[in-house]
Order: C-alpha cells, then sequence, then structure tokens
C-alpha cells in the first residue's frame, strides 16, 4: 500500500508536537492541512493513528509503530536531499534552536543578524526553553545548554563568551537602608530575589568563592519569578529598591554601569564556563545547521 509522504511527514509532525497546532507551527504549515493529510492516511491505511481529545493528541499503538519506523527512514530523507542542498551556492531551508532565554538575550544577538545577513534563504527559528528538553522530539535541530546539562551522546562546540560570571547587585537606595553586605553569610539577613525553574527548582542556594573558599547561601525574600520569562521582573524590582537579585553579569552589566544598580561581594562572584551549541552526532548534518555551525566556529577564531 503506496501512501503520500506528505501525509506521512504531517502524521509525524503532529505525534511529536503533541497536537494539530503545534505541529502546524513547527512545520509551517496550518492545522487544518495537517488534520485533513492524518484524516486522509488514516483511511488509506485502514486504521486510527492517533487519538484525538479537545487537549490532546495522543498515538496509539499503531501509531507509536509507525512513528518508531518513519522517524530514521524521513531523517535519512531529509539528510539526502541535504547532500543535493550541499551543491547549491547558499544553504536554503529552516534552521530551528531551542535555547534558554539567557542565550536569546546574551549569546546570540552578537550571532543572529551577521548569520542571516551572510545566509538570506535560511529561515531561523530560535525557541526559549529553560528545561532540558530532547531537542529532536521538540523538533528542533539544535539547542544551546551549559555543559553540565549537555546530553553525552551529543557533539558541543562553545559558543559565545567561554568565561562568565554570576553578579550581585541591589539599588544604591536599598544599600544605603539595609546596609552593604562583605560577606556571603551577610545575605542571610537581606532582601533577595530569588526565581523558579519550570521543573520547580529554585535558583538558591547562591554559591560564591574567593581564593579557594566556597561559601553556599540560602537567602529568602520578597519575590520569587519565573526563570527566563520573568527574570527581568526580579531585576526592575532590585532597580526599584526591593531587594537583591543575583543573574549573569552581562544581564546586569547596563544597570550596573548607569549607576542603577550598585555590585556587591565582587571579589565573591562565581565564574562558570559558557555555553554550548550542541547537535545529534547522526552521520550527515542538515545543511541550515551546517552553515550555522561553520559561522559559529568562524566568529569564535575571529574573537
Amino acid at each position: 500500500m503506496k501512501a503520500d509522504l506528505g501525509d506521512l511527514n504531517a502524521f509525524v509532525a503532529v505525534a511529536r508536537a503533541g497536537g494539530f497546532r503545534e505541529g502546524a507551527r513547527v512545520s509551517g504549515s496550518s492545522a487544518s492541512f495537517l488534520s485533513e493529510a492524518v484524516r486522509r492516511l488514516e483511511g488509506q491505511l485502514g486504521v486510527r493513528l492517533l487519538n484525538r481529545t479537545t487537549r490532546s493528541v495522543v498515538p496509539t499503538e499503531a501509531g507509536k509503530g509507525l512513528l518508531e519506523r518513519l522517524g530514521p527512514a524521513l531523517s535519512e530523507m531529509e539528510s539526502a536531499l541535504d547532500v543535493v542542498n550541499g551543491f547549491r551556492d547558499r544553504p536554503v531551508g529552516a534552521l530551528r534552536l531551542n535555547v534558554p532565554v539567557s542565550a536569546a538575550r546574551l549569546v546570540l544577538p552578537a550571532i543572529v543578524p551577521p548569520f542571516l545577513a551572510a545566509y538570506p534563504d535560511i529561515r531561523l527559528e530560535v525557541v526559549t526553553d529553560e528545561s532540558f528538553v530532547d531537542v529532536i522530539a521538540a523538533g528542533c535541530d539544535a539547542g544551546i545548554r551549559y555543559d553540565e546539562r549537555l546530553e553525552q551522546d551529543m557533539i558541543a562546540i562553545p559558543i559565545g563568551p567561554r568565561v562568565q560570571r554570576f553578579a550581585i547587585a541591589a539599588s544604591p537606595d536599598y544599600l544605603d537602608r539595609r546596609g552593604r553586605p562583605q560577606h556571603p553569610s551577610e545575605l542571610l539577613g537581606h532582601a533577595c530575589l530569588l526565581g523558579r525553574f519550570d521543573s520547580g527548582a529554585m535558583t538558591a542556594p547562591w554559591e560564591f568563592e574567593r581564593d579557594g573558599e566556597i561559601v553556599r547561601v540560602d537567602p529568602t525574600g520578597p519575590l520569587i519569578v519565573r526563570v527566563g520569562g520573568a527574570t527581568d521582573l526580579a531585576v526592575d524590582a532590585a532597580i526599584s529598591g526591593t531587594g537583591i537579585v543575583c543573574l549573569f553579569e552581562d544581564w546586569l552589566r547596563p544597570h550596573i554601569d548607569s549607576g542603577a544598580l550598585e555590585p556587591i561581594l565582587e571579589p565573591w562572584w562565581q565564574r562558570f564556563s559558557g555555553p554550548f551549541l550542541y547537535y545529534p552526532g547522526r552521520r550527515l548534518v542538515p545543511a541550515p545547521l551546517r552553515a550555522f555551525i561553520d559561522f559559529v566556529k568562524a566568529s569564535a577564531n575571529q574573537a
């Protein structure tokens, strides 16, 4: 029995995304187009592939079996087409990256505009996500994460600054009222602005290091924000005098330079290695991703 390749691709997009609307967003098609394609495929095969409810779309046992076999086959077809794409003067196609908000804010602005200028036929989509996800299952080609959150079977290359610091700061008004801490342990007597990841984990305890001495402090305070989406709220609250904020130095640097925030305990600021661009170690890398990898490497060499 022959099935249309477009219908098979539509089924894979919906099954991986967990819904027609999200599948349409990922694939660049419309939800109605995907729905009709899946319905047509189910009619040809004579079996239901997806269980649909108002809240979710889940593959049936038959759908799971088909998805398991189709995934590698479609990846091979995409790789084969990328071989042809490699003969073009300029790579063409879509590139989808999964990154934390910090990377979208602090790393990509220096890379994305010149990359798109160099490769005008590539369409880049950046998805921000603070939780560690399977980039393939999420419909992405690659991601950006820090080394402690990388999977071992991924290929990783450095992207952005190789050394970063966590900075801690508050408004001069707050520090005039509450005092300026001279040791990390004194933060326990201050109002600290905290974050919570999507997983529910907190950004505390805060860790500091100086001359080989490591100090961990579990502060409390009046405000907890969702890491990523609401981080700027914590920064604004710190500027307004609500409390002390701990964040990437590059995120706070403009406010420190302007005087809106005053750095605290700077000799104790912890250093850590910069982020990595990571992607699956498959045999053939899609042409848009290969172009991005080469561009990132070239940019690092010029820095």
